[in-house]
């Protein structure tokens, strides 16, 4: 059996993607029939069948994919996900790592009045692999698609303290 790029996907995550999946079935040539055939019979077929929906499930979410953002105490990173490399904006706390940047609200107002020992810098680095593969590991990592607005708050910050 082929192991999936990325991960099958858990039965809670597959219930919204049902339309979805009955799709996916006809298009692989899988009638209503044999599917119920095949979850009664070969379970081993059912799950390699899984594992392709969900790795098409994951393509197509990571292809559009442009920001993932990563929180904690003491702080916050912010991807930019360009075809070729990440470009990444961080705020960290060098001291106060009881800085819970999980806080959206705190992260505005650190950023807009930053305390003694808030750190911003920026990085790039190209991708060792795939790039929808990098940008899942971050999400599996605890990392979270999101828009530009903090990776501009963030970058203009590091502009107006350069």
């Amino acid at each position: 059996m082929k192991l999936p790029k990325y991960r099958k996907l858990t039965t809670e995550e597959l219930l919204p993607l049902e339309k979805e999946f009955v799709e996916f079935l006809v298009v692989s040539g899988i009638t209503a029939d044999e599917w119920i055939k095949l979850k009664e019979q070969d379970l081993d077929r059912t799950d390699e069948i899984i594992s392709l929906f969900s790795d098409v499930v994951f393509e197509s979410i990571l292809i559009k994919t442009k920001y993932l953002e990563v929180r904690g105490v003491g702080f916050v990173y912010v991807y930019q996900c360009l075809p070729e490399h990440l470009v990444l904006v961080a705020l960290e706390s060098e001291n106060d790592t009881e800085l819970d940047f999980s806080n959206p609200s705190l992260v505005q107002d650190l950023v807009n009045m930053p305390p003694k020992g808030l750190k911003i810098y920026t990085n790039s680095k190209k991708y060792a692999g795939s790039r929808e593969v990098e940008l899942f590991k971050i999400l599996e990592s605890g990392g979270v698609i999101t828009n530009d607005k903090l990776f501009i708050t963030l970058s203009l910050a590091l502009a107006a303290n350069n």
